[in-house]
């Protein structure tokens, strides 16, 4: 049986924005990963949030479970959760569920970091 692999990279930038780099498959047995990665600072990190998704190869519904959950958490903080750099097969999945209809999408981190996206 095939075991999940993800690495997850993160830094805040000027302005209080958290930016996770994710690269690997977001399923079940990684999905705990991504959720911690996303409320490591819930003070803080969880309010503005960018999650960079260029190295992530596959996306189950676990993913989209640890998405809602964030894009919750954030908005209750009058915060927001942007995506960017979707690949199609994880950007298939979000269509799918609608979520791309929820979250904001941006083709480049550069565009889901710049201040005129937040309008």
């Amino acid at each position: 049986m095939h075991q999940a692999h993800l690495t997850v990279s993160q830094h805040t930038i000027a302005g209080g924005v958290h930016v996770l780099a994710l690269a690997g498959e977001i399923d079940h047995t990684t999905a705990d990963t991504f959720r911690q990665a996303l409320t490591a600072d819930d003070d803080v990190s969880s309010q503005y949030l960018v999650v960079d998704f260029h190295g992530v190869t596959f996306m189950d519904s676990s993913g989209i479970n640890v998405l809602v959950a964030a894009n919750n958490a954030a908005r209750a903080r009058d915060g927001w959760l942007r995506l960017a750099d979707v690949p199609k097969p994880v950007l298939d999945v979000l269509h799918i569920v609608g979520l791309d209809d929820v979250i904001p999408l941006y083709p480049t981190l550069s565009q889901a970091l710049a201040p005129e996206a937040a309008a």
